[in-house]
This record gives C-alpha cells, structure tokens and sequence, in this order.
C-alpha cells in the first residue's frame, strides 16, 4: 500500500465550540447529562447513546460511546449489531426494551412513541429508571444536534 492509501480524509471543519461561544449553557448541559445517569445502568446508558448517535448520523458520539462502551468491557459485536439489533439475540428483553424506546423517542418527527413500546419499556423499569431512562435518550439527542450542527468529528484513530 502506498502512503496516500493510508491516509486518512480530513475531517470537516468544526464550524464553532459550544463551550467557547455559550459556556453558561454547556454547563448546563452537562448538569443535565450527569442527572440522567443516576438511576440508568452505565453499560445500557452507552448502548443508547451509541444507538442514537448512529441513528442521528453523529460521528463524534458514536465514536465517544462505542469507545466509553468498550472501557466499560462492552463486547464488540454488540455495539456492531446496533443497528440491527431486533435481528440478533445478543441483547436481554430489558435492553431491547431500551433500544426500542430509543428508536422511538430519537425518530420522533416520524410520530409519537407508540404505546406498545412504551408498555414494554414499562415492564424492565420501574417509574423513576423508565423517567430517566428517557432523560438519557433526550440528552443524547441533543448532544448529537450539537455534534451535527456543530461538525464535530472524532480524531483519526492508528491501528
């Protein structure tokens, strides 16, 4: 291979910085990312934040999560068959529970959250986990409009 195929194409360029040009609100922001976290089990908080992400075309928070998932000793298949996680049996009931409710809440122009898949988010998590559960959905969410908009873009990785 020559040098020219291994390099990597450049990223776009990042349009502003957040926490340079609104940081009061960054920090809130934070705050409000940290809230959602307290009653949600961290390995199934990255598998819905890696969903979302993918969902909404964020590379920056794709590449965050999926990483942050490994740390936390997520298997590598899993975070591969996100995308296609009704067609797998890696995941538990609770955890395509969660996925689904993603789905919805993320795709929300398409319509609202179907109560078929809120009943069954229902079943997996009791009231103030299910609340939060969607916390973690909505910040990821607006986490990936700020990446999006923003055109953050993860740093190239060396194998």
């Amino acid at each position: 291979m020559s040098n020219a195929e291994n390099d990597h194409v450049p990223a776009p360029e990042q349009r502003f910085s957040m926490p340079e040009l609104a940081p009061d609100w960054y920090r809130a922001m934070i705050g409000m990312d940290r809230e959602s976290r307290t009653l949600v089990d961290p390995a199934l908080a990255e598998l819905v934040r890696t969903l979302a992400s993918q969902i909404n075309g964020c590379a920056y928070c794709v590449d965050m999560h999926a990483t942050d998932a490994r740390r936390g000793g997520e298997q590598e298949h899993r975070l591969y068959a996100l995308p296609v996680w009704r067609e797998t049996p890696y995941f538990t009931a609770a955890e395509r529970a969660a996925l689904a409710l993603t789905e919805a809440v993320t795709r929300i122009a398409d319509g609202p959250v179907p109560d078929e898949v809120y009943q069954e988010a229902e079943k997996h998590f009791e009231p103030a986990a299910l609340a939060q559960l969607v916390t973690v959905i909505i910040a990821i969410n607006a986490w990936n409009r700020i990446g999006v908009t923003a055109r953050m873009s993860p740093a190239p990785k060396r194998s």
